[in-house]
């Protein structure tokens, strides 16, 4: 192996479309590569050195569907199991017209559903269901809380029709919260970061955590307007010239201190976040030797389980080639990708940057990290991905 190629691009990334990143790489269940580049914060010229914490945004969705798919090897529900035969409030849901109006949904939320978007849910993280719950629990959104108000709210199209990004996953953690009886972070930590020993990961931050964040930026094309839905700028994928301007270390996802979000709670580092996505890679199995999941169940949270319609759906660039498992993307079509992975790398990125890569074959598992919004992931996901395999 040699990472030559790896660090060069790191080094060109961090010149050229990020401020500063930061990579791991595991192989055979190992730490074989670590490396940053460039600056965590462009106003002080601090160097980038893979020890900051960084808000990860959608990779936090890994974590959520490994837990809930413990639970589902455990027997606790099946994948075609109806959402309301554990929260109630979503027995009776509406769907949302092209023209407004609306009509009572005529399929059931399945839990799968929750694990491969194709519930009907939205990203409007703003709906008057997350409002209210706000103001219910005066401003503390629990997260249960927060979650049986969404039922309120009419979904964009019949439950198991279409593939949408949304709010799936936070719905999937208030399921785990509501099924096991325990918040939903502390499900995560004493089901996932304790046994493979990551002590960094976290989602609520401490003062002391903030004070150790590399500060976060958003890039801003060069004449264009500043993309504030983090969703919308993270589908803006070419590169391009412009600017970064800094925006503060907030998630605008965690609507209060009560909130565990399951689609981007998480704060974390690169050295601590790669020991789950090396668990993955290791069919279950973590570089300290302790298993979170068998390996029957990650081969099914990397296969594709959308149809063609569905599929199509998924219209952005860097995922071409992919299908979409219980929460990840899915290499299914290496021509469609342009890709020198295998077929069955799956992972998934965050907004601000963060993308993990698992190979179950190799037991490779990567885990990238950046802190810039629209950070331009058609350029740099293809790019990275060829890059990697390239050095082995």
């Amino acid at each position: 192996m040699d990472f030559a190629k790896l660090k060069d691009f790191m080094d060109r990334m961090a010149a050229e479309q990020n401020p500063g990143n930061a990579i791991v790489v595991c192989l055979g269940g190992k730490e074989v590569f670590s490396y940053a580049a460039g600056v965590s914060d462009l106003e002080k010229k601090t160097p980038f050195t893979g020890e900051e914490y960084v808000n990860i945004y959608s990779c936090s969705k890994i974590t959520t569907v490994t837990a809930a798919a413990q639970l589902l090897e455990k027997g606790v529900f099946l994948l075609s199991d109806p959402l309301y035969e554990y929260i109630p409030e979503y027995r009776h849901m509406s769907v949302l017209g092209a023209d407004g109006s609306l009509t009572e949904a005529k399929n059931s939320i399945r839990i799968g559903d929750l694990f491969t978007m194709t519930a009907g849910f939205n990203y409007n993280c703003s709906c008057p269901s997350i409002l209210r719950a706000t103001e219910l629990t005066g401003g503390k959104c629990d997260t249960v809380t927060v979650i049986r108000e969404l039922a309120k709210e009419p979904l964009s199209f019949e439950p198991g029709t279409h593939w949408q990004y949304s709010l799936c996953h936070d719905v999937l953690a208030g399921l785990v919260a509501v099924i096991t009886g325990m918040p939903f972070r502390e499900y995560v930590q004493k089901n996932i970061f304790e046994p493979l020993e990551m002590t960094k990961s976290v989602y609520h931050r401490t003062p002391e955590i903030i004070e150790k964040m590399a500060e976060q930026y958003t890039f801003v094309p060069e004449g264009a307007e500043r993309e504030t839905d983090i969703v919308k700028a993270q589908s803006m994928g070419k590169a391009c010239k412009g600017s970064f301007v800094n925006v503060g270390k907030d998630v605008a996802h965690v609507f209060g201190p009560e909130y565990d979000s399951g689609g981007a709670g998480i704060t974390t580092t690169v050295d601590d976040y790669v020991k789950l996505v090396a668990a993955l890679a290791g069919k279950g199995t973590g570089l300290n030797g302790e298993r979170i999941l068998s390996p029957a169940t990650v081969d099914l949270m990397k296969t594709n389980r959308l149809n063609e319609t569905q599929l199509a759906d998924i219209t952005w660039q860097h995922l071409k080639g992919y299908g979409y498992g219980l929460g990840m993307r899915t290499l299914i079509d290496r021509h469609a990708a342009g890709s020198v992975a295998d077929i069955g790398e799956f992972g998934w990125g965050g907004a601000a940057g963060a993308s993990a890569y698992m190979n179950t074959d190799l037991n490779l598992g990567v885990f990238f990290v950046q802190h810039c919004l629209n950070p331009r992931e058609e350029w740099y996901q293809p790019r990275l991905r060829n890059v990697i395999y390239g050095c082995l």
